[in-house]
C-alpha cells in the first residue's frame, strides 16, 4: 500500500523544498472541501501551482462536469475534447479565420502542429475525478476506502532543487538518455498529462520537467521549475533517497553560501 503522506514528507524534508508536493490521483470520491481547478482561474496549471506554494489550501478536482470557465487547452490535454480544428494555426503563425490572424508562433507551420498532437497520441481521460492535493493531507486509510488510483507526484521550486530532484532521478537509472524528459506543449500536460500517463504516446518510467510553454511565464515564478513523476518512479526514489548525495552529501547538495 502506497503511503503517500510519508513519501511527500520525505521528499519535502530531504530536498529542502519551500513548496508543498501534490499527489495526482483518480478517485470516485471527492476530499472534503474539494473545489472545481476552473473555480480559482481558468488556467487550470496556474491553480496547481497556487496548491504547492499554499496559496491554495484545498483540495482540486476536475471531471467532465466541471469544465465551465476552463482554458480549451486544458480540455485536450485531460481528455475532455478533441483538439481545436483551427488550434494548429494560432499555436503557429495563425490564419485571418481563427481569432482575426492572433498566433503564439511556437511552432514553425500547422503542420508541424499536427505532427506534434500525432507524436503523443490520443490522451484519455480519467473515469472517475481527477485530484490534485498536498501529499501530507491524505491519509492511507483514505486511499483504501475511497479505493484511490494513484498516478503520479507533482513538484514545484527552485532551480538548484530540481536539479537535485533530476540526480536523484538518474540515481538508479542505467541510461543517460532517459528518464527525464521536457516536452513541448502547455504547463498543464507537463504538471498532469505526461506524469500520469494519460497521452497514448507516454514513455514509460520517465519523469517529466516543465514548464516549456512560455506563454505561462507571466504567472509562473522565473526561478521555478516543475517535476512531474510517475508513482512508480516516486516510489523507488523514495526508498533510495537515505542512499544518495541527498542525505551522505547534503553539503553538495545545499552548499552554504
Amino acid at each position: 500500500m502506497i503511503d503517500i503522506k510519508k513519501i511527500g514528507k520525505k521528499f519535502k524534508r530531504s530536498l529542502k523544498l519551500d513548496t508543498y508536493p501534490l499527489v495526482i490521483y483518480e478517485s470516485k470520491n471527492l476530499p472534503e472541501n474539494a473545489i472545481p481547478m476552473c473555480s480559482i482561474d481558468n488556467c487550470i496549471a496556474k491553480s496547481i501551482l497556487l496548491s504547492s506554494t499554499n496559496e491554495n489550501k484545498d483540495p482540486l478536482y476536475i471531471n467532465n462536469k466541471t469544465l465551465k470557465g476552463c482554458c480549451p487547452g486544458s480540455m485536450t490535454y485531460l481528455g475532455f475534447a478533441a483538439p481545436a480544428e483551427f488550434i494548429k494555426y494560432f499555436v503557429s503563425t495563425g490564419n485571418k479565420k481563427f481569432r482575426g490572424g492572433d498566433a503564439e508562433y511556437l511552432k514553425a507551420s500547422p503542420e508541424d502542429v499536427e505532427k506534434f498532437l500525432k507524436s503523443i497520441g490520443k490522451v484519455k481521460a480519467f473515469e472517475n475525478n481527477l485530484i490534485i492535493q498536498k501529499c501530507e493531507d491524505i491519509e492511507i486509510d483514505e486511499i483504501v476506502e475511497n479505493d484511490i488510483k494513484i498516478k503520479a507526484i507533482l513538484i514545484f521550486d527552485d532551480a538548484l532543487r530540481i536539479r537535485n530532484l533530476s540526480s536523484l532521478i538518474y540515481f538508479k537509472n542505467e541510461n543517460t538518455f532517459t528518464g527525464i524528459s521536457m516536452p513541448f506543449g502547455p504547463a498543464c500536460a507537463s504538471f498532469i498529462t505526461h506524469p500520469a500517463g494519460m497521452a497514448e504516446k507516454t514513455p514509460e518510467k520517465t519523469s517529466f520537467i516543465g514548464p516549456s510553454d512560455p506563454t505561462g511565464n507571466i504567472w509562473f515564478p522565473s526561478d521555478y521549475l516543475s517535476m512531474g513523476i510517475p508513482i512508480e518512479v516516486a516510489i523507488e526514489l523514495y526508498e533510495n533517497i537515505d542512499e544518495t548525495f541527498l542525505v551522505k552529501r547534503p553539503e553538495v547538495a545545499f552548499p552554504q553560501k
